[in-house]
């Protein structure tokens, strides 16, 4: 099998990595790393729901690695998932395991990009406590049925040994101007609610996703950057590096649920296991101003 150990790195072929989700956000990214650092690599044309045309792929393609960037999210929100979801189990639970089978098969290491969105503050991880949920731990929040299939397909890829999960929370890259980045997405927001959560800062972890595929590391990592940030201390770092002028109000959480059909998931994941694999990784906060406000920065910071 391509993934003879935890932590292997097989240097023997040129890497070559076939990449699902090209018309995603992490998709898109992932093939401008690629020909960054000069790695082959190609888009799947398969569908996750069709395995013969993932099969196709594989054979034709014969990659070294696989990264599944593709699934269902919803348009604009997860709220879409609760009245389509056949086609969100299709994608998320039946082609994400489809693809993991194939690989298995193939005896290749398949990057997942889940989701961490499948936990909320609990008495055993209070919030503001710094008790993270680990990777181990069991998923306990099924409040949107997204969530739900993303915990299920979880479940499910434990039993593949060739599988890397990461589980990603409400990435953010530099490009301020994508609706997908979480800091666009709030700065747009009418009313924010002000909870402190784990997020992923995609211009830092999605290299080192390619460094994991490298190193034919598998299993589940929390793939977020230590520590938590709220939503009111990121718009006061919007303030105080892009705009001046921004001001933005807060709701709680029960003024929240009246104009969202679905609850969505707050918590803090632990990042030890992905910190002692990169020591190099920055906080949250550390992150936000390295690779999004500075580069960003458009007003003087007193």
């Amino acid at each position: 099998m391509g993934f003879p150990s935890n932590g292997s790195t097989n240097s023997d072929q040129p890497l070559k990595f076939l990449i699902y989700g090209r018309t995603g956000w992490i998709g898109g990214l992932l093939g401008k790393l690629c020909e960054d650092q000069r790695i082959s690599y190609v888009y799947g044309s398969g569908r996750l729901e069709n395995r013969n045309s993932l099969e196709s792929d594989l054979e034709t393609i014969r990659p070294t690695h696989v990264f599944n960037a593709a699934g269902v999210t919803g348009r604009p929100n997860v709220d879409w998932c609760e009245s389509h979801k056949v086609e969100t189990i299709r994608t998320n639970v039946v082609g994400t395991l489809t693809l993991a089978d194939l690989c298995r098969e193939k005896g290749l290491v398949l990057i997942n990009y889940a989701t961490g969105c499948i936990f909320e503050y609990d008495q055993s991880h209070p919030l503001g406590s710094g008790i993270g949920f680990k990777e181990e731990d069991t998923p306990n929040f099924i409040g949107s049925f997204y969530s739900k299939t993303k915990a299920m397909v979880e479940e499910l890829l434990k039993n593949y040994e060739n599988v890397c999960t990461l589980r990603v929370r409400m990435p953010i890259s530099s490009d301020l101007s994508n609706p997908r980045n979480f800091i666009t997405k709030i700065t747009r927001y009418e009313k924010v609610v002000d909870i402190p959560n784990s997020m992923t800062i995609l211009d830092e972890l999605l290299p080192i996703s390619i460094e994991m595929a490298k190193r034919n590391l598998t299993g589940i990592w929390n793939f977020t950057n230590p520590g938590v940030v709220s939503h009111n201390e990121i718009l006061q770092m919007y303030k105080d590096y892009i705009d001046p002028n921004f001001t933005w109000k807060n709701f709680n959480l029960e003024e929240q649920a009246k104009v969202i059909v679905a609850p969505r998931s707050n918590n803090e994941l632990d990042a030890t296991k992905l910190k002692e694999e990169f020591p190099e990784l920055l906080s949250i906060k550390e992150s936000l101003l390295q690779y999004v406000f500075k580069p960003n920065q458009k007003t003087p910071v007193a």
